[in-house]
């Protein structure tokens, strides 16, 4: 079974704009509400794969219900969400010359709430994948999964951890079975600037030497590199393709690398097939589905 935990899940307000002026009435030219949260997007990849995977989160309020009801009505996805005061965040993506976001804080979690997710996470067995993904609220601890992932320690629930900064040096001594920063993020982390191979080799090693059994970095355009728990090396190249929207590739990838995992590929078929559902993602307005995907590998594939 496989699980994803979106803490600070949202309404995405998407708005297409002629040129944005400030301090004047503007007029959009479409707007579409989607749901939002990286936790999300992997359980809606993997939908579209033909796989089933149980979401977990909060949502709160009428945008709550309203979040609710397109991740059943539109997403056909499976949840057990659960309902905490305050109103699940909405965030408002401006589509124009350049891009610009506004997001909102969201609800704050409690006690008692933090209490009934431990308690679904409880449920979860020996072999079951689990995807803590994206920011943790104001309301918790940077350590918060670090906490949950504490729960694991003595089992062998496969742990896919998409954080950043001291959230993910945090977690990292709970030793997660795959870890996806992207280049910028790595640099970050080790305040340094990457320049060519042996850096990403550098990097990505002392990551996994913090704990991560697997680590992969994603390079956008110049495809992403790999390095696991044997010590094997990875560097695949991109899939080419006109980019539509990059919201949603990066889990994207990390949802398209465990299923190749479930389904036997080879590490290296499996980073292939992440490399094309992340593509096959920002080639089109929403999370890929099969087809699409599956194109893209198989260009690959037949090579």
């Amino acid at each position: 079974m496989i699980y994803t935990l979106t803490l600070n899940p949202a309404l995405d307000y998407i708005v297409g704009l002629n040129g944005f002026r400030v301090g004047e009435t503007n007029r959009i030219s479409y707007e579409k509400i989607k749901a939002g949260g990286k936790g999300i997007n992997v359980s809606t990849l993997l939908k579209n794969l033909g796989i089933d995977s149980l979401a977990l989160g909060f949502i709160g309020g009428f945008t709550g219900e309203e979040f609710k009801k397109i991740i059943h009505k539109d997403l056909k996805l499976n949840e057990d969400l659960i309902k905490v005061s305050g109103l699940t965040r909405i965030n408002v993506k401006i589509k124009d010359i350049k891009e610009t976001e506004i997001n909102g804080q969201g609800p704050n979690i409690g006690k008692e709430d933090l209490d009934l997710l431990f308690s679904k996470l409880d449920k979860i067995k020996d072999g079951d994948y689990l995807f803590l993904s994206g920011s943790i609220p104001k309301s918790l601890k940077s350590d918060f999964y670090k906490q949950v992932m504490a729960r694991f320690k003595d089992t062998n629930v496969k742990i896919i951890l998409d954080t950043t900064g001291i959230s993910l040096i945090k977690a990292l001594p709970l030793r997660p079975y795959l870890i996806k920063p992207n280049l910028s993020e790595l640099e970050e982390i080790f305040d340094v600037k990457i320049k060519g191979k042996n850096d990403l080799r550098t990097y990505a090693k002392k990551l996994r030497d913090m704990g991560a059994k697997n680590v992969i970095v994603s390079l956008g355009k110049d495809g992403a590199y790999m390095i696991n728990e044997n010590n094997d090396e990875y560097l695949n190249h991109a899939f080419r393709g006109k980019l539509i929207d990059s919201v949603g590739a990066g889990d994207s990838m990390l949802a398209g690398f465990i299923y190749g995992k479930i389904n036997k590929f080879t590490n290296k078929s499996a980073l292939d097939f992440a490399l094309a559902a992340g593509s096959a993602t920002a080639f089109s307005e929403d999370i890929a589905r099969k087809e699409e995907i599956f194109s893209l590998y198989e260009q690959r594939s037949k090579k």
